[in-house]
This record gives C-alpha cells, structure tokens and sequence, in this order.
C-alpha cells in the first residue's frame, strides 16, 4: 500500500510599500458624491473629484468589484474571506456584512437591478470548460436563478435594463478572463447580446464578435447602453442605441479603459485607466484623471506567519531530495522537505510575478523568471550567500530556465522565436536554435530539456504548418534538426532518459488525449534478460547506461513509437536510475498519478501502476534522488 504524506509549510509574507499605487474597478454613488474603488485587495471610498481616501472594507482576504446599491444605503462586493470568491453586502449605515452565495466557484459581481432588489452577476461553477453563466439573486439572500445559462457558451458582464425587462451580456471569447490582455487577440473577441430572461430566455445579438466589446452599462432611459470596445485598435467607450448604430464617445489615442461603471441617473462614468480613476461625462465624452491620495492602513499586518496547506501554485524538488521551492502568491520559498522541518524561507519580495522554478545540479541554487523589470527576466538566487542576481535582461520574455546536468549552462526560451543558453563561466549568453516556440505566460516549463551529458538541448517548435515537433541543438552548432515528424500541435513534456539512449515527449492535439512519444536517438535493439545479469560485471564508466548522448540522424523519423499506458497524460517524469517513468494522467473522470516501468529486460510490457485515487488535478511531480520516493502537488 502507498503511503502518501500531505506536506504543509509556515511562511512568512511581508508586504513593501508600492511605488506606485493601483487603482481599479471604482463605482459611484447614486447621488455622485462620492466614489469607491479598489486598491490592496481592499476597498476605499474617496469624494468623487478626488483627495484623500480612507479604508471602506478592509479584511486579510481579496475583495473586489464594489457597487453601490440604487438607494446608495447598500455595498456589494466580492471577498475571497470564505473561499474563491463570494459575494457581499454591507449595511452601510451599520457596517454590518452579509454573505450571499456560499458556491465553491467564483461568483464575479456585474450589477444591480435598479429596484435594488436583485444581484447580477456571472459563475463558472455550473458550465463546462470554466464557461460563465450569468444569474442574479435576491439581495436579502436565496437560491440564484439562471438569467442566461447556455450549456456551451461562454457569458459574462451582465447589465439588466432600467426596467427589468431585457439584460445585456457579453458572450463567447475567453474576455472574461483575460480582460487584461493589451492589444488585439482573436482569442479575446466578444459578442454583445441581448437577453429576455424567461423559463426559455429569447437571445438577439448586437454585435458581430469582431472587436473585444465588454462591460456592458446601461443609458438611464434603456433605450441605449454604454461599453468598451478596441474595435478601432484602442479601447474606448462607445454607445449603442437599440435598434440603431453605435457611435464612439471616448477618444483616447493610447492606453486602455477598465472596468467602467455609469451612475444610475447616467450623467457621471468612472473607470480604470492608467493605473488610477478617471471619470468623464458620457454625452460628450470628456474625461480626467482623477487625483487620489490613499490615508489608512490596511487590515493584512506588515509580517505574517500563516500555516499553509494549499494555495501553492508551483513545486520543485531539489536534486539531493532534501529541500522544496515552491511559489506562494507569486512568491518564491525554500523549505526542507521533511514534513517535520516545514518552516520556509522567502526567497523573493516582491510585487511582481515570479514562477518557473529550476534548482541547480549542486542543489545550492535556483532559478526563476520575473516580471518585475518589464518583460520576464531570469533571476538566480545562491543560498550560500543569499543573494539574488539578474542573468537575463533582454526586451524579450525569457522563459523555462532549464540547468544542465553538469551545472555550466542554463537554457531557455527567449520571445517565443529562440532558444539561448546562459554560460556561468563566462557570464555571457548567446543564441543556441530558432524557431516558433513557447512564450511567456504559456510557456511550459519542461518543454526544453537537456541531455544527460550536458551536450544537447532538445526542445518544442512548431513548424511552417503550425504543428509542434521535438529538434535538437548541439551546444556547439549553429542549428538545429528535427527529431519528431507529427502533426500535432500540442507538446509540455520533454525528458531524455538517463542512458541517453532516447527521449520520451506528450504529443497530441488540442482535444485528442495526450500520448508519450518515445525517440530513439540511435538503432535500438531490444534486450535480452541474461544481458541484466552480463551487464553487473560491466564497469559504470563502460555500461550502456552511463549517460553518453549519441545521435544517428539517419532514419531517425522512423525510431518513434509510443509507450501503451493508455492514459490521458498531463506531465511525466523518469526516475533518476531511469527505471520508472511517474506519470500524472486522467482516467475515469480522475486526475491521479501512476507509475510505468521502463525496464526493457521484462518478457511482457507492464500496465501502469495507480497511486493515488483522488479526484483533484496532481501536478509538479518530482522524484527523490535515490528513485524511492516521489513528490507531487495536488490540488496546489
């Protein structure tokens, strides 16, 4: 029987002063007075032409997306206090605060009804595929009802019309996630429809899907709504009359509008837009930047000591097994390994975004790529001295930093067109391979990796047809060749096995479940069972296994096969002693890890091995040093 030990660990979170505060998703009062909006996690209320603002809701966890009620005696909001995100409402004449939806999913908040008696706002927790609905609930509490809940479509952003009658929503498009997304993508494009809620709701769409065109807000006489769209290459305001031809109201040249909102008697907008409030007057368009000055402290203390038992959004073992980096809220930590020694040490302190984590071969060092200077810079961190250095600072995006075995180079893709390849005795860097290649933030780590002697690089590239194929690099060439021929289009996972005899590679297509490719770098032959017994007397120096990459290029299309788990593999990883690939796969509807033999000598290939038997999502799987025991993330 398995024995799987949960790993917990303390950190330690402090947070610096910003240099530069961030303001967003602000909402005015009914009677434009005064406006709230979110900064910290925290929500603040300032006058409506700027100053000092002072703390409104304050709490360790998230809130978000503050809207006043109609009548302005009401707060909505959403906090993660409880959860992924719940929905609020705060008396604000009492300071009372009552919560609403109790959904394991995260509730984003979009309006109020104008009789203040219901909430809108839009889930993912009912679809498939992290698709919204939108539905709306009772302000003094209930059961939500669906408003617009199409069991293939994703819908979002919802606006209900001064009378109740017809709700405006955005549809299709991964918008509802990547809002944040500068500049034009295809994958960003949204529609805006107009809803009659009913037991079958009646759909007419207004616009052609063409231009990202969200946050929907509706003209006080509902017979014209507000939104944003890039359809014009910048984003700006326009109006949409019904049954009419929108016009656009804003004329920004540059920058980005965000999470506008109209007062409810329609004669002040408020938005987001270069990291501060701005507000404009919708019927002619003029907008300013409002000055905000942030008075109060926040309710997360300046050191925290917390417990954790999950949230861990990355893991990596370290080769001697006996430490674990991990990324909690975007930062870096080391811990020992061993449940019983779990209190962790910040590695990094910053505001930025950190991830990608490669310890060193000598398991005194790691690596990890950032944002903090722009584009996503590789940073080494030496625990010997505790100090942090910069090896990358190109105006492109670097990504899964990847150490060779030997400890004298570092790998990595830079800007989604080349691979390059950082020599620590020389401090220098220099190109290695071109190509279309993973970039950042979709990068996957593993998908470049090294040969266990430390001569070549082997990596993921796609080709003049879009499919994605393994080649390979010698660090000493100038080019690199192909060693996989499929037309796929999906790879994450690339290993060579220890011997160097072959690597291993997932391939498939983008709603095919993922197979493992295996390429035999040279003519294989398949051994036979006395060959284990001969080989005891063979030196390591000599053995086949000793790790030494050769490449027959010739007939090398045709040395790929694949291995029978039949399973939907999500990563992999070989054992160091190269005997045991450890595999995270789906099977039945659950997402669990199992083992696969490599071991060639056995008369009968061998079904995988099941470990665990959860339904949560297992990731960064990792084995020990001396291929005994494993380590995983589960459900982060």
């Amino acid at each position: 029987m398995t024995r799987l030990l949960p790993l917990f660990v303390a950190v330690s979170l402090s947070w610096a002063q910003q240099a530069r505060v961030y303001l967003t998703e602000p909402h005015v009062s009914p009677n434009r007075n005064e406006i709230v909006f979110v900064s910290g996690g925290d929500i603040w209320r300032v006058a409506a032409n700027g100053g000092d603002a002072t703390l409104l809701v304050s709490h360790p966890a998230d809130e978000s997306r503050p809207l006043f009620s109609p009548d302005g005696s009401q707060l909505a909001f959403v906090s993660t206090r409880t959860g992924s995100g719940d929905i609020y409402i705060l008396q604000l004449a009492s300071g009372t605060t009552t919560r609403l939806t109790f959904d394991d999913g995260v509730e984003m908040l979009d309006a109020w009804s104008r009789d203040g008696q219901w909430l809108y706002f839009h889930s993912s927790s009912q679809d498939i595929g992290r698709m919204n609905d939108v539905f709306r609930i009772k302000a003094t509490g209930g059961m939500p009802t669906p408003v617009a809940a199409d069991r293939y479509t994703n819908e979002f952003f919802s606006a209900p019309s001064p009378d109740g009658t017809t709700v405006v929503i955005n549809a299709r498009g991964i918008a509802s996630q990547q809002w944040w997304r500068k500049g034009h993508s295809n994958l960003d494009r949204s529609e805006l429809w107009l809803v009659k809620p009913g037991s079958v709701p009646g759909y007419e769409r207004i616009s052609d899907g063409a231009a990202r065109e969200i946050w929907p807000m509706w003209a006080p006489d509902g017979k014209s709504f507000f939104f944003v769209s890039d359809r014009t290459g910048v984003e700006n305001v326009w109006r949409q009359p019904i049954g009419g031809t929108s016009r656009q109201v804003s004329q920004f040249k540059e920058g980005r509008v965000l999470w506008p909102t109209l007062s409810y008697d329609g004669k002040l907008m408020v938005f987001e837009r270069d990291f501060t409030i701005w507000k404009m007057d919708p019927n002619n368009g003029k907008a300013a930047s409002i000055p905000v000055y942030l008075r109060g402290a926040a309710a997360t203390p300046s050191i925290t000591h917390q417990s954790k038992r999950d949230g861990f959004d990355e893991m990596a073992l370290s080769p001697d097994g006996k430490k674990i980096a991990f990324i909690v809220r975007g930062e870096v930590f080391a811990a020992s390994s061993t449940p019983t020694d779990s209190n962790a040490f910040r590695v990094s302190h910053t505001h930025a975004h950190e991830t990608q984590l490669e310890w060193a071969p000598d398991s005194k060092r790691i690596v990890y790529v950032s944002d903090r200077a722009g584009p996503y810079s590789v940073y080494l961190y030496d625990f010997r001295s505790n100090q942090e250095t910069r090896l990358t600072s190109s105006p492109d995006s670097d990504a899964a930093p990847r150490f060779s075995p030997d400890g004298k180079f570092l790998a990595y893709f830079r800007g989604g067109r080349a691979v390059w390849v950082y020599d620590f005795a020389e401090k220098e860097e220099r190109q290695l391979a071109a190509g279309d290649m993973p970039r950042q933030p979709l990068a996957a780590p593993k998908a470049l990796a090294w040969s266990p002697d430390s001569r070549y690089v082997a990596f993921a590239s796609r080709g003049a047809k879009g499919f994605a194929n393994v080649e390979i690099a010698a660090i000493g060439a100038t080019a690199s060749k192909p060693v996989s021929f499929l037309s796929n289009s999906v790879i994450r996972n690339i290993q060579f096995h220890p011997s160097g005899r072959y690597l291993l590679f997932d391939t498939a297509q983008r709603t095919e479940p993922r197979r493992i490719a295996r390429i035999d770098l040279v003519p294989q032959h398949r051994p036979f069972r006395e060959d284990r017994f001969s080989n005891l007397f063979v030196p390591a120096s000599e053995s086949s296994d000793a790790g030494a990459t050769a490449i027959d290029w010739e007939q090398i299309r045709s040395r790929i096969s694949f291995l029978p788990i039949g399973l939907d593999t999500a990563s992999f990883i070989i054992s160091p002693d190269g005997k045991t690939l450890l595999v995270a796969a789906s099977a039945a509807g659950q997402d669990n890890v199992y083992t696969y033999t490599l071991d060639e000598t056995l008369p009968a290939k061998q079904a995988p091995r099941q470990l665990t038997a959860t339904v949560d999502e297992k990731s960064a799987l990792h084995f020990s040093a001396d291929s005994k025991e494993a380590f995983f993330l589960e459900k982060g």
